[in-house]
């Protein structure tokens, strides 16, 4: 417990792992059609953007749980 949750009174739940990981580029394979590669990219790109709204949805519900506005 951190002197500043001992303060308040307050455990916050661990930060999911999943929410701390970064997302990595698409491999370029030399040979490869651009638009394969394109592709895997817009798929990690996707990765990142719902790992995104995880953490944002776990800090809501953390504000919610906690009467926070």
């Amino acid at each position: 417990m951190t002197k500043g949750q001992a303060a308040a009174g307050v455990t916050l739940p661990p930060l999911p792992d999943d929410l701390r990981r970064q997302e990595a580029h698409a491999p370029v394979v030399e040979g490869e059609p651009v638009i394969a590669i394109l592709a895997r990219e817009r798929q990690a790109l996707d990765r990142a953007n719902a790992r995104q709204g995880r953490t944002v949805q776990f800090y809501d519900d953390i504000k919610t749980k906690f009467g926070a506005h």
